[in-house]
């Protein structure tokens, strides 16, 4: 039995290849928007599967030459806009996206158990691309990797200022739909202009925006946790949190307050991460976690939007208040954060950022990405859905992820500094533990084995 935690070498018998649409495809430039081109999605976003029994090489090559036909801007190149070096485009050239096979002398069993605590090993799934600069990244990047036992994993890397995790999923499904059902159309054509997105002119900044900030010195005063974050040795955690979880964390809420299954366990996460870090009791720290727009402007975005759809909205508030307190407090600023994006409010985020001096602000946030209701676990191939789906990566950015056979559990996985490990993952679990059945009832903790 296979018990390193390390992952063996992958071994390539053909060179990665460039797959293009098997039909020509406009050629042009592509507009992004001000959501699109933020310098904080300048990252692949890292998908991995794992299947019990591998799909035809030839079949995944053709059917994503297929499919590149309607999503024919992963399989273009970016670049500076001609109006700005900070602006970027997409030149729709129909270059391709960079595919490659490989084996690994593994079984897929052995995956799932070594899965539980994931480490930098499993970058050798998603081969590397030599490039100077972000930009010579091709956008869209795929590795299918054959198993000793007939498995397979598929790991996909695609460019976010492309599109959101609403977008990823809405490609892969696509590529599934080509495979699994040839002769039907694709459920969701993309749309693939941004001009609905434009900025406004003038710009018509007429909200406060928190999450964001200008590129100016910061006082003496100022604590930057990123910055501290990223000095240390990084450890991911992984918390599973079933529906029996999630209800205990909701009667945490007093006075009772009706919550979602996200504001709850966002919350949690929030105040068991600031409470490990020790923060000074007056320092402010923020929450900025994903919102999907889509159908909050007037009118509403198009059905199959290709583009980022999402803002950040921000909770802020005192470390003190957000510790001392139960997760009533917390809730409640998420709430608000989440109500207060309306038409205007993002009309009016969208002209803040033609200033390029503007960025979101990490220096004291959780950034909270959601993956777990996008359906990116129900992904089928051709041989059956996935035995494991998740990030290849961990960051201090925290992500929500579905867990593969149940919809309502809740995966939470963020990296933190190694010396505050056992706090975190002791206040994540805090109160959880007192099940009417005796146990944790599948709360899973623990999972940490050095940064991936």
């Amino acid at each position: 039995m296979f018990k390193s935690p390390e992952l063996p070498d992958c071994f390539y018998q053909n060179q990665p290849t460039l797959i293009c649409p098997n039909t020509p495809t406009p050629k042009h430039s592509l507009y992004l928007s001000n959501l699109d081109d933020q310098k904080f999605l300048r990252f692949s976003i890292k998908y991995l599967y794992l299947f019990k029994k591998a799909v035809s090489l030839d079949i995944l090559r053709y059917s994503l030459s297929k499919v590149l036909v309607d999503y024919y801007p992963l399989a273009g190149r970016l670049r500076t806009c001609t109006l700005g070096d900070q602006k970027l485009e997409i030149d729709c050239n129909g270059e391709g996206a960079v595919f490659a096979d490989a084996f690994m002398d593994i079984t897929s069993d052995e995956f799932l158990e070594i899965s539980r605590k994931p480490n930098r090993s499993w970058r050798k799934l998603l081969y590397r691309v030599e490039a100077h600069t972000f930009l010579d990244i091709p956008p869209l990047l795929v590795q299918v990797t054959n198993l000793r036992c007939g498995g397979m994993i598929l790991c996909t890397a695609i460019n976010h200022c492309i599109c959101d995790g609403i977008g990823t999923s809405q490609f892969l499904h696509a590529w599934s739909h080509v495979i699994t059902k040839p002769t039907l159309d694709l459920p969701i054509a993309p749309f693939h202009s941004r001009h609905v997105l434009k900025p406004r002119h003038p710009p018509q900044i007429t909200h406060t925006h928190r999450g964001y900030t200008k590129n100016t010195p910061k006082d003496e005063s100022h604590v930057d946790i990123n910055q501290y974050l990223q000095s240390q040795p990084l450890v991911p955690t992984s918390s599973t949190f079933t529906t029996a979880n999630v209800l205990r964390l909701k009667r945490q809420c007093v006075p009772s307050l009706k919550c979602t299954t996200f504001e709850a366990l966002a919350s949690h996460t929030w105040r068991s991460w600031v409470r490990s870090l020790d923060l000074p009791p007056s320092f402010t720290v923020k929450l900025l976690f994903s919102v999907n727009v889509r159908k909050k402007l007037n009118p509403e975005m198009p059905q199959g939007y290709y583009g980022n759809g999402f803002v950040l909205a921000c909770a802020e508030t005192s470390v003190k208040d957000l510790v001392t307190a139960n997760l009533h407090h917390g809730v409640k600023l998420i709430q608000q954060a989440k109500s207060s994006l309306t038409d205007d409010h993002v009309r009016s985020m969208i002209d803040l950022l033609e200033d390029k001096d503007v960025k979101t602000d990490t220096s004291s946030s959780l950034v909270i990405s959601q993956w777990a209701k996008l359906g990116l676990e129900d992904l089928d191939l051709g041989e059956g859905k996935p035995l494991h789906m998740g990030p290849l990566t961990s960051d201090i950015y925290c992500l929500f992820l579905p867990v593969v056979g149940n919809f309502d559990a809740v995966r939470v996985q963020v990296s933190v500094p190694e010396c505050v490990v056992e706090k975190f993952e002791y206040y994540m679990k805090e109160g959880l533990d007192k099940e009417e059945n005796g146990d944790i009832n599948g709360f899973h903790n623990g999972e940490q084995n050095g940064l991936i």
